[in-house]
């Protein structure tokens, strides 16, 4: 189009001034192509998801917004819409009834309290998980169930990727865990384990533990999610394809959680906590997932120099054995799974010598030593706690967490502050509520004839308990004044009014 002001023409003969038509037409494709790229990037723009719980998000962040679990949002892209064709089937499906249960038969380890814990023992193609902390006992335990299954004529495969082999050798003398069938190696690189498989060809392969072996094939150091995942799912493909028993070793984080992805603990069959305190003997095996059987057993084990034993009967690490019964001490049975076990409750109460009490518990969860001390004070009329400082404890490092046992505590901080023995040969079952009632609990009947069993003759516990083992005397009570009425009139702080009581 000609330009109809020559004034305004520039050197090349070209004018600056452009027609309103022109403009409209050269600015519409242009923000169509702007919007058009727009939409372009937006769905090519990359998401996040969590691959704990699957929350998306259109940014990433360190920390999951719906599970609260860091360091779980990765990238993903847009999946393609795809369709699956039907396959070949590997084999055809058959009634349930016919189905053979030979092949899920679980074969005993050797170790009765495991045993208990797994349901029977192992089944093979099963993967068992146990987690612990460092220094429980968690490879001293594998290696005494390897020598168990080896002296069975069980090829077994130990591999580690903590130790050398020489200082595992030097365990297994230690615990005598020596066996022409038990096999050692140590080793980190996925495919040098599935390597040793093949050479070998165990029927129980155990692994100390899963976050120090990494595959050469995934990127990310050992012990991070990709890895853990891929070194899982390879053992776990390997062991269903041989019918190999697999016990993994994992680790814990600070709070007590098992380290690694979630998705672990979803892919193995069995998942067994081991804790214990590492100043003390004893340690307990849970249940935390078992497809296999129930999750309410545990099983018990004492640590010492020569390896770790089963305890059949935990409880005589729990009590302290006198000839004549001390202030503060109550007895109580306390369920752990559905094993019941009689423990001891401590407490101990002195003048305080700053203006905050101090208030120690180990063993006891510190919030219900301070409700029981509330109720002993506001139900009880006990009234010289507040002032003093007050020490509560169990004896062999067992940990009372259940409120079975708040009747013991209540009855032990009352022997204390009274500075009077409760009666000998007596325990306490039973949860104490705010009101100062005593609520029945589960499992009473199992307490009392465990009571029963150790050779206590008296019982304190809620109305109604149900069927009493022959033998035993059961006070029921329905309230702390009624529970405190056992304790006997302490003489040792009160003196007479008069002349009168004096005679």
């Amino acid at each position: 189009m000609a330009c109809s002001r020559p004034d305004v023409a520039d050197s090349r003969g070209e004018c600056g001034f452009r027609h309103p038509s022109a403009t409209a037409l050269s600015v519409v494709p242009a923000t169509v192509r702007l919007m058009a790229a727009r939409t372009k990037t937006a769905k090519d723009r990359p998401s996040y998801r969590c691959t704990e719980c699957g929350w998306q998000t259109a940014k990433w962040l360190g920390r999951c917004s719906e599970c609260q679990a860091w360091g779980t949002v990765e990238e993903y892209g847009v999946p393609a819409v795809r369709t699956t064709a039907p396959g070949r089937v590997t084999t055809s499906a058959v009634p349930i009834g016919e189905v053979d249960v030979r092949q899920a038969t679980a074969r005993s380890t050797g170790v009765p309290e495991l045993d208990r814990v797994l349901g029977g023992g192992l089944v093979p193609g099963a993967v068992v998980l146990v987690a612990g902390e460092p220094g429980v006992g968690k490879s001293t335990l594998l290696l005494d169930v390897a020598a168990k299954s080896a002296s069975d004529e069980h090829r077994t495969l130990y591999i580690t990727g903590e130790e050398s082999a020489s200082q595992v050798r030097l365990r297994a003398d230690r615990i005598k865990a020596i066996d022409d069938h038990l096999y050692l190696a140590a080793e980190t690189d996925l495919s040098a384990v599935l390597g040793h498989l093949d050479a070998v060809k165990p029927s129980l392969l155990i692994l100390d533990s899963v976050q120090t072996v990494a595959s050469p094939e995934i990127d990310g150091a050992p012990g991070g999610m990709a890895q853990v995942r891929e070194v899982a799912g390879a053992l776990i493909r390997a062991s269903k394809e041989r019918g190999m028993s697999t016990l993994l070793v994992g680790h814990v984080t600070k709070d007590g959680a098992i380290a690694g992805p979630r998705l672990l603990e979803h892919l193995v069959d069995v998942v067994l906590s081991f804790e214990g305190d590492r100043h003390a003997r004893l340690r307990l095996v849970r249940g935390v997932k078992n497809r296999y059987g129930t999750t309410d057993e545990v099983g018990c084990f004492e640590l010492h120099d020569e390896g770790i034993t089963g305890l059949a009967d935990p409880s005589g690490l729990f009590l302290t054995r006198r000839a004549e019964p001390v202030p503060g001490t109550c007895l109580t049975v306390t369920l752990e799974g559905r094993r019941p076990l009689v423990a001891e409750v401590q407490a101990l109460t002195v003048d305080s010598q700053i203006p905050s009490p101090r208030r120690t518990t180990s063993g006891l969860e510190t919030s219900r030593v301070s409700m029981m001390l509330a109720v002993l004070e506001q139900r009880g009329r006990i009234s010289a706690l507040g002032k003093r400082d007050i020490y509560s404890a169990t004896v062999g490092g067992v940990k009372l967490s259940e409120p079975a046992a708040d009747l013991a505590i209540a009855l032990a901080l009352a022997s204390a502050a009274s500075d009077t023995p409760l009666p000998k040969n007596l325990v306490a079952i039973g949860e104490v509520g705010l009101a100062g009632e005593v609520r029945r609990v589960t499992g009473v009947q199992r307490r009392l004839s465990e009571a029963h069993r150790l050779g206590f003759t008296h019982a304190l516990v809620p109305s109604d308990p149900g069927k009493i083992p022959a033998g035993m005397k059961v006070i029921e009570v329905a309230d702390m004044g009624e529970a405190l009425r056992v304790l006997p009139r302490s003489r040792r702080r009160e003196a007479p009014r008069d002349d009168e009581d004096r005679r």
